[in-house]
């Protein structure tokens, strides 16, 4: 028999030191159900389930210090605890084959006092507040700006975080420069409005952000670090007026370091055309200039994925809401078969144990509940963090 020919997105590709054996990435998705700041057990199988061999994950975005949360429950790694708590979390995925990095962030002002110490401001660029957002009804606190001197503590907080991701068995880590959260809010120009050598120019924007990059490769090597960057995208009152000029001088200070792992880009917002999601495939320039592994992400489907593939506009892609009802993603591309629809509902819920979608049957019509399609797996493992989150 002549054996079928591999899709794009199920080809090998050699990511800095690593082997992957195909290129559906996990994307970071938070799941505010690491309890107290600790990661839990259930995330072992959440994860491992997802993990396949030579694939890459990496887990949800991850506090560096008590000042950088801002959703209930999210995971830190901070604390020995926290780590310890990681170490069986980081072995059952490499026990599948799989690698994984820890996206560590700080969300600054997107978080309220009742998640700061002893009910402080939170922390930011700026201590502009976050417009209300009228269909939630959520509130940010009012922030605090950093005072200059205070500024080399948080990237100190981000070198810390990296250091230990490595202690807990992480292969990487990746910096979440993204989606309005600290390192944004000083990049952006929308909410930097700082008067010293972190405000006004472009590179005095961005130095926090390079600063935080530059400290992290130093203790951990650029080998293990990657980032994630939405130049393009306006989230919590989070834009830029050059999202460009952003974009790529911040891949030029990547390519500073070399062997830098990755940059993890999210295009632009999509448009609906003719009944159909259009991804704008804005990050051409951007995987041009970048001397590393470039990964995209931004509402991907296995055709989308597959053409950006072949087409050399992406290295990888990063993909969320339906690797999370489909973990056994990859091979649902391979056979091009249906895919089980997120359940929205299920996104933020603090229950680990709650069905993706509408039913579940073991062996039967809708989703069939196999481990990674090597085993059977128990009910209870089957609908285990079936509706984890958020695509931030």
């Amino acid at each position: 028999m002549v054996a079928k020919e591999a899709i794009p997105l199920l080809t090998p590709h050699r990511i800095g030191r690593f082997e992957l054996s195909h290129r559906v990435v996990l994307a970071p998705l938070t799941r505010c159900r690491s309890y107290a700041n600790v990661p839990q057990p259930h995330a072992a199988a959440y994860y491992s389930q997802r993990a396949t061999k030579g694939g890459l994950l990496i887990a949800e975005a991850t506090g560096v210090s008590a000042t950088a949360q801002g959703y209930p429950e999210t995971p830190g790694i901070w604390t020995q605890q926290q780590v310890d708590a990681w170490k069986p979390i980081v072995d059952a995925v490499h026990r599948k084959g799989a690698l994984f990095f820890c996206q560590i962030w700080h969300v600054g002002r997107v978080s309220t006092n009742d998640f700061q110490p002893d009910g402080q401001a939170p922390i930011s660029s700026t201590d502009k507040q976050i417009t209300p957002d009228a269909e939630s009804g959520m509130v940010y606190s009012k922030p605090r700006q950093l005072q200059t001197d205070e500024i080399p503590l948080i990237v100190d907080d981000f070198r810390r975080a990296a250091r230990n991701a490595v202690e807990a068995g992480f292969d990487g880590v990746e910096i979440h420069g993204a989606h309005g959260y600290l390192l944004e809010q000083f990049m952006k120009d929308s909410s930097n409005d700082r008067t010293d050598e972190y405000g006004g120019s472009l590179e005095n924007r961005c130095r926090f952000a390079v600063e935080v990059i530059d400290a992290i490769v130093h203790e951990i090597g650029a080998d293990r670090v990657g980032i994630r960057l939405s130049p393009f995208v306006d989230y919590m009152d989070c834009f830029d007026s050059d999202p460009h000029a952003l974009g790529m001088y911040m891949v030029q200070q990547l390519n500073k370091h070399q062997g830098f792992v990755y940059c993890h880009m999210v295009e632009p917002r999509m448009a609906i055309v003719d009944g159909r999601r259009q991804i704008p495939h804005g990050l051409l320039p951007f995987r041009k200039a970048f001397n590393g592994t470039f990964i995209a992400a931004g509402g991907y489907d296995r055709e989308e994925g597959n053409k950006v593939v072949a087409d050399g506009y992406a290295d990888l892609v990063a993909y969320g809401r339906i690797f999370l009802a489909n973990p056994d993603l990859p091979k649902r591309f391979e056979l091009d078969s249906p895919l089980n629809k997120y359940d929205r509902n299920t996104f933020y819920t603090q229950d680990p144990v709650v069905p993706p979608f509408g039913s579940y049957l073991i062996g039967g019509g809708g989703f069939s509940c196999y481990n990674f399609y090597e085993h059977v797996v128990d009910e209870r493992m089957c609908i285990l963090d079936a509706g984890y989150n958020h695509i931030f």
